[in-house]
């Protein structure tokens, strides 16, 4: 999918009326309130050539404040980062200042988004900077880990390179931590660019209207030929959403990571939305520990910041294996449906095609909360599908009578009609009139207020 941004560019920082912070301090770091792209922001910057960019006290110091600025100002913040970690000629007094610069971003969390790219080195605690971030965009020249090559291979004997431990792929791939792998730093920062267009400068305000001449009525005829006949089948549920997005356009979060779900930034008739989808094109659209955490962090990022939320369903359960459930699959499973069971945004879901058992559940079904349930006729919303029910049901049957349970459970069971009549399913809509639909609900929930109840904070299974 494409990345785009509202905002016709002419370089990524703006430096013309830059109010600089600390700009007397010694260290590594600038800081200044500046134009991305036409959006204030508070932007942190790293000064590599010296040190290697490592992180004396003083820096730990302007990092805090930079954040403490972000946060009373009510700005995005963004940090643009290349660091060997903590200056060690500062000793521990370094660490203190990494340990406040992580103290004052965690104050960040939830209230202004932290957007963060890594142009360079992020070695030891001040790599857990990039964890705490929001979004991470990774150059091919970055790497990040908390323990080095040479530590890995003194308690493991196993040699690794910086890039093979830490890399940009790496991070894309396996461990989550980059949204985005991109050519440099312009890149990098248009990119962080396109993620701040859908969102608010804060907490307390609500994401902007997109500009856009796509109708919101448009019809979508040609979605009724994407999802396949035969069940097994796999497609892309990216044409769906381009489908239904403004201009075909939508911005892919950490596509490299868990790909059987995709997360994304889209706007359907002008309002923004984050958008979760299960991808049947990776391991038939099942759910493992990486695609839950993928869609709980995601899920949770759309809450904290008021945008409405659109699901795509088409999954046949949670991925099992041994080694799954010894990692924690229940628990990690469980921060799914926790991120979606205490989000108050506006939530519409749209149930493609399978959605059983468990992950039916977790999709943010209508029992986790949901504002509007749609389904198109080729849904299947059960506990299992049909040739899994017959062969528990008909266990000592013969082939010929398991196929006739078969065709029996499909034809009664694996319906929306029978959702619809018990009130799992607000509406069956022809998947031409889907964007439409979609649109309809998120206007009609614009206004939607739920009000919190008082308490330190959640006890989620994180």
């Amino acid at each position: 999918m494409e990345r785009h941004g509202p905002v016709e560019r002419h370089g990524p920082v703006e430096r013309h009326g830059e109010l600089r912070v600390r700009a007397l301090v010694p260290g590594t770091l600038h800081v200044g309130v500046q134009a991305l792209h036409g959006r204030a922001v508070v932007l942190v910057r790293s000064a590599a050539g010296r040190h290697r960019g490592a992180l004396a006290r003083t820096d730990g110091a302007t990092f805090a404040e930079a954040a403490r600025l972000a946060l009373d100002k009510r700005l995005p913040l963004v940090l643009v980062l290349a660091t060997a970690g903590a200056d060690i000629t500062d000793g521990v007094a370094a660490l203190h200042g990494w340990g406040e610069a992580a103290r004052a971003i965690v104050a960040c969390s939830g209230t202004v988004p932290v957007l963060a790219a890594l142009t360079g080195p992020a070695i030891s605690g001040p790599a857990l900077i990039l964890g705490l971030a929001d979004m991470v965009a990774m150059t091919p020249e970055s790497f990040a880990f908390v323990s080095g090559p040479e530590m890995v291979e003194g308690f493991t004997g196993v040699r690794v390179g910086l890039r093979d431990l830490g890399g940009a792929t790496v991070h894309a791939r396996s461990t989550g931590l980059a949204a985005f792998t991109v050519a440099d730093e312009e890149q990098a920062l248009d990119a962080l660019s396109d993620v701040l267009a859908y969102l608010p400068d804060h907490a307390d305000d609500v994401p902007p209207l997109m500009h856009s001449a796509d109708p919101p009525d448009r019809r979508t005829p040609g979605l009724a030929g994407v999802v396949p006949a035969s069940p097994s089948a796999s497609y892309d549920v990216r044409h769906v959403l381009q489908a239904v997005a403004d201009d075909g356009q939508a911005v892919e979060i950490r596509g490299g990571w868990a790909p059987q779900l995709v997360t994304a930034l889209a706007s359907i008739g002008g309002i923004p939305v984050g958008v979760v989808a299960n991808q049947p094109r990776s391991l038939a659209g099942t759910l493992d520990i990486a695609a839950s955490q993928k869609g709980a962090r995601f899920v949770r990022f759309c809450d904290a910041f008021n945008l409405p939320i659109l699901t795509m369903v088409d999954t046949p359960g949670f991925l099992p294996g041994k080694d799954l459930e010894w990692r924690g699959m229940i628990r990690h499973g469980a921060e799914l449906a926790f991120a979606y069971a205490e989000a108050t945004v506006p939530r519409v879901c749209l149930v493609l095609r399978k959605a059983y058992g468990g992950a039916y559940i977790v999709m943010d079904s209508k029992g986790m909360g949901n504002d509007v349930c749609l389904a198109w006729p080729t849904a299947e919303i059960a506990v299992m599908g049909a040739k899994g029910a017959a062969q528990i049901l008909h266990r000592g049957a013969d082939e010929e009578t398991r196929r006739h349970a078969e065709e029996r459970y499909a034809d009664s069971l694996l319906t929306p009609w029978v959702a619809a009549e018990r009130g799992f399913v607000d509406a069956v809509v022809d998947p031409a009139d889907t964007r439409h639909a979609v649109w309809r609900a998120l206007t009609v929930l614009s206004s939607r207020i739920e009000r919190l109840p008082g308490r330190k904070h959640e006890a989620g299974p994180l």
